[in-house]
């Protein structure tokens, strides 16, 4: 069961407002993955504690950053049950996470942060590692 729009309507714009596009749908999940070229950076948005505390305060810091992804896309868990599934079958070998953080070149995961790696650490921690990331592969 979806959580109720004006409870996560705030999260969902905590990265819409900094340039992340909202993929809704299986088919918008598989039209971004299609594009072999270029970076692209998929969060898994939540409404749990450690997503507002720590995953999209990281993400915002982190694309500050002179190098960084060329697409910011987000599904959000909880809600487009269908993308996100899809997007986290592009996100194999890992299991399912939410919150979560995957980055893309080329159609290719490169970079992967777990919920195990965005609970008890801080936004500066996972920002640093993302710009570490996006300083490799962007």
């Amino acid at each position: 069961m979806a959580y109720p729009e004006f409870m996560v309507s705030p999260m969902r714009k905590d990265l819409t407002e900094v340039g992340f596009t909202e993929l809704k749908s299986p088919e918008e999940v598989d039209a971004l993955m299609a594009q072999q070229s270029g970076t692209a950076l998929v969060v898994v948005n939540s409404v749990c504690g450690c997503a507002a505390a720590n995953a999209r305060p990281a993400v915002k810091k982190a694309i500050q950053n002179a190098k960084k992804p060329g697409t910011l896309a987000t599904v959000f868990a909880g809600m487009e049950v269908e993308a996100v599934a899809k997007a986290r079958a592009y996100m194999l070998p890992y299991p399912p996470s939410s919150p979560s953080i995957a980055l893309f070149k080329d159609g290719q995961l490169v970079h992967m942060l777990e919920r195990h790696h965005i609970e008890g650490r801080s936004a500066d921690m996972i920002a640093a590692n993302l710009v570490d990331a996006f300083d490799q592969y962007c």
